[in-house]
């Protein structure tokens, strides 16, 4: 009898354990973040032949993933739902969490500052999801 009781009380204790464990390594996983970049390109050229290919391959270094991009697109299918319209090049990134996304944003800001700004005006968000 007392065996059962020992068996039993292990069986829940193990599964109570488990819980716990699962509920702290829940816990501290991080949300991904999201970046949204509003590009106003003043010269394609420029633009695509000196600042696209660097900020490509920091976006790739860094973990980002594309959501979405108007870049690539004849026609762009960016509306504005209110407010001013939007700017025809927009795109949506994904980083594993947001110091991903801040160590991304800490690379492009000298680029974008030395090459990026001479071609285009930038409007980048970064935002935590859930």
């Amino acid at each position: 009898m007392k065996t059962k009781y020992k068996i039993g009380a292990a069986v829940i204790g193990s599964f109570v354990l488990g819980v716990g464990a699962s509920s702290i390594l829940h816990a501290q996983a991080k949300p991904p973040a999201f970046v949204w970049a509003e590009v106003d390109i003043k010269d394609r050229v420029g633009y695509f032949g000196n600042f696209a290919g660097p900020a490509l391959t920091n976006i790739k270094e860094s973990g980002g993933k594309y959501l979405a991009d108007s870049f690539h697109s004849d026609h762009p299918n960016v509306i504005g739902l209110n407010g001013p319209p939007p700017p025809d090049n927009v795109t949506l990134l994904q980083f594993a969490d947001m110091d991903a996304a801040k160590a991304f944003l800490a690379k492009m800001g000298p680029l974008q500052a030395d090459v990026g700004s001479k071609y285009a005006s930038f409007r980048v968000v970064a935002i935590e999801g859930y």
